[in-house]
């Protein structure tokens, strides 16, 4: 990451393995050309990096930023890639009778929540990427959002309010809730950049957040 392609911050985003290809591409374009870098988080088992492969295994990616360890003061945005990624970072190897998803992934997002309703941090979330809210309801719980609409019950069960578009037939593209960023697949991975930029770039940067 070069200091231009920086100048605004970083942008996180979350990703495991069968993350989408389409964003994945875009996302290393699109954010760089309007002065953000990308870095990818994940939890990395105790390895210095791990590689994961995308859902066609066209594209893949090489982590070495463990989301335990990151600080959301370095981060702009935090952005949790589509595929079934999510799914993968939601893993939690010892659940617990009665207790709360604690995964890396699952915790980090909760504190990306109260970052986000505090005005200081975007959350974008695409495609079947809510997944990893649902892990964690409190944070969707009441939230309008719009994602593919094969997960819309996972998304109600855990107390989120799906949007429907104009023709009332499916999710709406793209919807904003706060500081929640919603797309509905990748397909509409342009609209949902724009947006998300619209609404990041319209929010003060807070003291801290500075480019790496």
């Amino acid at each position: 990451m070069t200091d231009s392609l920086a100048r605004k911050g970083k942008i996180g985003v979350l990703v495991e393995a069968h993350f989408d290809e389409t964003e994945y591409r875009r996302f290393n374009q699109f954010f760089p050309e309007h002065g953000y870098a990308v870095e990818y988080l994940s939890h990395l088992w105790n390895q210095p990096s791990l590689s994961f492969k995308g859902n066609d295994f066209s594209e893949d990616v090489t982590v070495s930023t463990e989301v335990n360890d990151a600080n959301l003061a370095d981060y702009a945005a935090i952005i949790l890639i589509g595929g079934y990624a999510m799914d993968w970072l939601r893993y939690e190897e010892s659940p617990k009778p009665g207790e709360p998803n604690r995964a890396p992934a699952v915790e980090f997002l909760r504190g990306a929540v109260v970052a986000m309703d505090a005005g200081n941090l975007p959350i974008g979330a695409i495609c079947h990427s809510l997944w990893l809210f649902c892990a964690a309801p409190e944070t969707l719980a009441g939230r309008r959002v719009t994602c593919a609409h094969n997960i819309k019950c996972d998304v109600e069960a855990a107390g989120g309010i799906y949007v429907f578009n104009e023709a009332g037939d499916a999710g709406a593209d793209v919807h904003v809730d706060g500081g929640l960023i919603t797309g509905r697949h990748p397909g509409v991975v342009e609209p949902f950049m724009a947006t998300f930029l619209r609404e990041l770039d319209a929010r003060p940067r807070a003291a801290g957040r500075s480019a790496a």
